[in-house]
């Protein structure tokens, strides 16, 4: 049990190198800013490159020491996350900590730039092409960690084999849930083949209970919107609160790969980090196997 955890408690991040995705704001933009405090060198990964302008300026305010760099990457394109990796590795000789922390939810049916369901696209494949782009580089690392983001969504989450695109029928709140199971269903099949192969580095993942960030009136439409942000303002815990699972599962010494870490109350919705436990369905190795096969064709990683 994590108890009263927060940032205070993040260990010294000095000669760390880190990446976080979806940086611009909300869960992403906290995780950078104190990881940064602690002393990484972070590379705020956005596909807005205004926002990220913006985000970096505010990472800087608060954290004048901070060493952070602002990327351009649009995880509903594989070519962009190709161009994004092989910029990295050009610049940097190594990874330490790969946030994998952008998403999208509850857009009305919409295709990323190679056909894909959003959703299931941006959130799930392509983290899954960054992260495949990127181990080479945390090979060898001391502690080097992947923490990959779900969501208490992943429990209403089916991995639809037949229909990952919705093309034969399409909800988005279905379609959501099955990118967060994805996800979940991902990173734990990663610690699996990591720790298989012998690697250094290890899969984590975290879900920041119901945090109120931009994620809820960014995609779903005007009614759903409505009702999540006077739901945000009466329920959600903040974004700084919603940030800790991730930075704990990132940075908290002695943990074990597949380890996955969200908020410690009633439910999971709100609180200080501790580990908690995925459902049946996100701990099914033969999903995840077909998962991992199925992404790897879709991606051609």
């Amino acid at each position: 049990m994590a108890g009263g955890w927060d940032v205070r408690e993040i260990p010294d991040q000095t000669g760390r190198i880190a990446i976080v995705t979806g940086a611009n704001s909300g869960l992403g933009l906290v995780t950078a800013r104190e990881l940064a405090r602690a002393g990484a060198s972070v590379v705020m990964a956005c596909r807005n490159l205004d926002k990220g302008h913006a985000a970096v300026d505010g990472v800087r305010a608060a954290v004048p020491e901070a060493q952070v760099q602002l990327e351009e990457l649009d995880l509903a394109s594989l070519a962009s996350v190709r161009d994004f990796a092989e910029r990295f590795r050009a610049t940097h000789d190594g990874l330490d900590l790969l946030i994998n922390n952008a998403g999208v939810m509850a857009p009305p049916r919409r295709r990323t730039a190679d056909g894909f369901e959003l959703q299931f696209g941006t959130n799930h494949l392509g983290h899954f092409a960054l992260t495949t782009a990127l181990l080479e580089t945390m090979e060898g690392r001391e502690d080097a960690r992947v923490v990959t983001l779900s969501s208490t969504a992943h429990k209403m989450g089916r991995i639809n084999f037949d229909n990952l695109g919705g093309d034969r029928h399409y909800f988005r709140w279905n379609a959501y849930g099955q990118s967060k199971l994805a996800n979940l269903l991902f990173a734990l099949e990663l610690d699996r083949r990591l720790q298989g192969a012998g690697s250094t580095v290890m899969s984590l993942a975290a879900h920041p209970g119901y945090a109120a960030t931009n994620l809820q009136s960014a995609g779903p439409p005007l009614f759903d919107r409505l009702v999540m942000v006077a739901s945000n303002a009466l329920i959600a815990q903040s974004d700084e609160m919603g940030a800790l699972p991730i930075l704990y599962a990132a940075t908290q010494p002695g943990l074990e790969g597949g380890t996955y870490v969200g908020p410690d109350s009633f439910r999971e919705q709100r609180g200080h980090p501790t580990i908690v436990q995925p459902n049946g369905r996100a701990r099914d190795p033969e999903s995840a196997r077909r998962l991992w096969e199925v992404s790897e064709r879709l991606t051609t990683v």
